[in-house]
């Protein structure tokens, strides 16, 4: 078995958006998401609209128009 080829293991922990911090082991000191199971949608049986590169304004704005036109 060859010698120092796995990467070193850190005490991680994870942020979430909303807040939440997970602690756990990774190869990385701190992880950031988005999105957890605290928030997660599925997760928590709420609707929620998660929009952060301004993807509905830019699908509204390109064909929005022309659905208000065939109707």
């Amino acid at each position: 078995m060859k010698k120092d080829i796995h990467p070193k293991v850190f005490d991680t922990v994870i942020k979430c958006a909303c807040g939440a911090t997970i602690e756990t082991q990774s190869a990385q000191k701190e992880i950031r998401v988005e999105i957890c199971s605290n928030c997660h949608p599925f997760y928590t049986g709420k609707q929620k609209f998660v929009d952060a590169a301004g993807r509905i304004e830019r699908f509204r704005k390109k064909y929005g128009e022309t659905i208000e036109k065939k109707e």
